[in-house]
């Protein structure tokens, strides 16, 4: 067993104060213990790290999905330096993938996962009884942002890891809940922290995300550093569902680390 020590954040939501005009403004707020973790039982989850291409290649994406820079940016500078500490440690990567053009099917991880018990289990779909109603609301919703689909279309068509964030050698990868849950099985795997994108996002309810998991019983935690948010016109300034984001993870899932933080533990550990 490898157990280091990680100064880790996470957010007292306690107590209300209710001599306040706003009693939420008496919590504790954002704290920093230096916790145990065990590295062979703790894996890096870098996902949905996609390259989206270029704006000129891709216009009508870029302007759907504005955080596409920001992810470049944590590519170029953050993940380097993150995937390289835990790749010279005993913490294991894994890669959530997705998107029908299959970009991740050609790894060895990839087959790897397919291959362990519970991995190809069908996906549970629900359906419903549709009607005019349900129907037109449907057609609004589609037609929001229609510009963009053609864009959004061609750019998934040829999506890829991010230069930065391709798997290397046999790491894990997996499309979905169920294979990233049997290569946790596997490795003996409980606690998953998270990189990529979104936070608010993909990383809490797509499939391979924080809710699955913790539902099959895993901890759930994110580095700081390496995720971003699908922000709004009022939030993208100052990336406040990045912050909501990261304040539900340690509110309900698990821990958020700081990356120089895990990155210096993870040197002297090894």
């Amino acid at each position: 067993m490898s157990i280091i020590s990680v100064p880790a954040s996470y957010y007292e939501e306690f107590d209300a104060d209710y001599t306040r005009d706003v009693p939420a403004e008496g919590y504790g707020g954002w704290k920093k213990a230096s916790l145990p973790l065990n590295t062979e039982t703790t894996a890096l989850v870098v996902m949905h790290a996609w390259d989206c291409g270029t704006y000129e290649q891709y216009p009508g994406w870029w302007r759907a999905v504005e955080y596409i820079p920001r992810s470049i940016e944590i590519g170029r500078t953050v993940f380097p330096k993150l995937l390289s500490a835990v790749r010279s440690s005993t913490m294991r990567v894994f890669h959530v993938a997705g998107g029908e053009n299959g970009y991740y099917k050609k790894y060895e991880g990839y087959r790897f996962a397919c291959s362990l018990p519970g991995a190809m289990d069908a996906e549970r779909t629900y359906t419903v009884d549709r009607d005019a109603a349900f129907d037109a609301l449907r057609d609004f919703k589609g037609r929001l942002g229609s510009h963009n689909r053609k864009d959004i279309e061609n750019g998934f068509a040829h999506v890829d890891f991010l230069p930065e964030a391709r798997p290397a050698g046999a790491e894990g990868v997996a499309e979905n809940a169920h294979q990233l849950y049997a290569l946790c099985r596997h490795h003996r795997i409980n606690h998953l922290i998270y990189a990529g994108f979104a936070i608010d996002w993909c990383l809490l309810l797509s499939s391979g995300g924080m809710e699955d998991m913790r539902r099959r019983g895993l901890l759930c935690s994110a580095v700081r550093q390496a995720v971003t948010a699908v922000e709004n016109n009022v939030s993208a300034r100052k990336e406040l569902w990045k912050e909501h984001g990261l304040w539900r993870v340690a509110v309900d899932f698990g821990l958020v680390y700081d990356l120089d933080d895990l990155v210096s533990a993870l040197g002297r550990g090894a």
